[in-house]
């Protein structure tokens, strides 16, 4: 049978995540005070301690490794409580490490996205009322100045928020992150303030850099109601409102509109985004359970295809790439840049898999003549993942990662994706390769077609 590939277009973006508090080490944030609380909300009370030792140098050998893996893009993000450790105080070494950074990426021949706001503030801001405080925005916008001033002549690519409905979701909703609270009002007081800070961010950035791109990454989940939909349907419907469209919506049309509460008109957010970052990972196939916060409210059933996934993470679902990524085309027509995507795998027997399937699902959504620009891998190496800690269940990385002696180790997947990246597109030879199993259903099988099970996790 004929060797085929799937190219993707010319200046197609390869590359990989990351979030500060996951791979700087020795944070003092709104997290780190979150894991020293010991709620029980992270994984037996682990705390960041050194992570991946970014912040102490190791980003230079990091960076090294996305390199060869032939990226020409990585997404990072800068951490507030170190550049601002103090409400009125500036850390210029801070800055100058993260020019350093983003210098770093540049010379070896990398475009940087810089993250804002991912997850994490300065517990000073916690301590004036964190995003319920109308305070926030202005303090978030005079951030985003101290930020762009200091690294936009070294950066033309902003991400103002990572998944801003999963950050509200779970410090005021489901009590999961800081500041662990319950009330589905103070989730709505929070979207509303981060909205309103995206929107001033996003004035700040265009006024000093008119070219820059501009974005918000957006987490969206795929969620199938099983029967019978009067009981499972309604339910989700209202999830898939909430925490999808609400938010994507208001950037829209610049007006929020969330159930038992009035719209909010945010003057100047209509129109601010110069693309649409989305985030995918997993699906939830079931229904509504009112007593499960931890999974969104929603319960799983896996189709019997999926392979296994850690508790409460959802459905391992690379394949409903193609129908969210038209989810957001058809709300927001911008460019779309996946800018986190991957699979929790210790044992590296379902990422191959997972990549093959979801890249292979980004170029069908391309030759639908949907925009997609890039893919940002979740993620370069393993790290502290929030409430799960170091759990090893949840080790993402391309490269594995020793934390005792901080060595890395590259996984295949990461050669299946260096593969990728360097060749700009999906051959049946890497297929062959590393995913033997989906060679038959992705060149030469029909969209039906059952494939091998993938087996079960060591």
């Amino acid at each position: 049978m004929a060797d085929g590939i799937y190219r993707f277009p010319e200046g197609f973006l390869w590359g990989t995540a990351t979030a500060a508090h996951h791979v700087e080490g020795n944070m003092n944030n709104s997290w780190s005070h979150w894991e020293a609380m010991e709620t029980g909300a992270v994984f037996k009370k682990q705390k960041n301690g050194r992570a991946c030792e970014w912040w102490d140098g190791r980003w230079v050998e990091d960076f090294d490794r996305m390199q060869y893996l032939g990226h020409n893009t990585h997404r990072l993000s800068v951490e507030w409580s170190r550049i601002q450790p103090e409400p009125d105080k500036i850390d210029e070494s801070a800055l100058q490490k993260y020019r350093e950074m983003l210098e770093g990426l540049q010379k070896r021949g990398m475009r940087p996205m810089v993250t804002l706001h991912h997850f994490t503030n300065p517990m000073w801001l916690e301590n004036e009322g964190g995003w319920l405080a109308n305070s926030t925005v202005d303090r978030f916008i005079k951030f985003t100045e101290m930020v762009v001033d200091a690294l936009g002549d070294l950066n033309d690519f902003w991400c103002t928020f990572n998944e801003p409905m999963v950050y509200a979701v779970q410090a005021y909703l489901v009590a999961m992150f800081y500041p662990g609270k319950r009330n589905p009002f103070k989730m709505y007081r929070c979207a509303e303030l981060m909205l309103r800070a995206h929107a001033g961010a996003y004035q700040v950035i265009k006024s000093r850099y008119p070219n820059a791109l501009v974005g918000v990454a957006k987490h969206l989940l795929k969620i199938d109601p099983l029967p019978p939909k009067i009981i499972n349907g309604l339910p989700i419907k209202l999830v898939e409102s909430v925490f999808h469209r609400a938010f994507l919506e208001a950037m829209v049309t610049g007006e929020l509109r969330l159930p038992l509460r009035k719209t909010v008109v945010i003057p100047n957010l209509a129109g601010t985004y110069d693309y649409a970052g989305l985030n995918f990972y997993q699906r939830y196939r079931g229904g509504f359970a009112p007593l499960s916060p931890k999974t969104f409210f929603l319960k799983q059933v896996p189709d019997d295809e999926s392979p296994p996934s850690p508790p409460m993470w959802g459905e391992i679902y690379p394949q409903g790439t193609f129908e969210r990524i038209n989810y957001i085309w058809n709300m927001m027509r911008k460019p779309i840049y996946i800018t986190e995507t991957g699979t929790p795998d210790e044992g590296d027997t379902v990422r191959p898999w997972y990549i093959a399937r979801m890249v292979h699902s980004v170029w069908q959504a391309i030759n639908f003549n949907v925009p997609v620009r890039g893919i940002y891998y979740w993620t370069l190496l393993d790290n502290f993942e929030w409430t799960a800690g170091y759990n090893p269940q949840f080790r993402f990385g391309l490269y594995a990662t020793n934390f005792e002696t901080q060595e890395r180790t590259i996984r295949q997947s990461g050669e299946f994706f260096r593969e990728i990246s360097l060749a700009n597109g999906l051959s049946s030879d890497m297929v062959r390769k590393y995913v033997p199993q989906l060679e038959e259903k992705l060149f030469h099988g029909s969209p039906g077609q059952k494939e091998v099970k993938l087996p079960s996790r060591a």
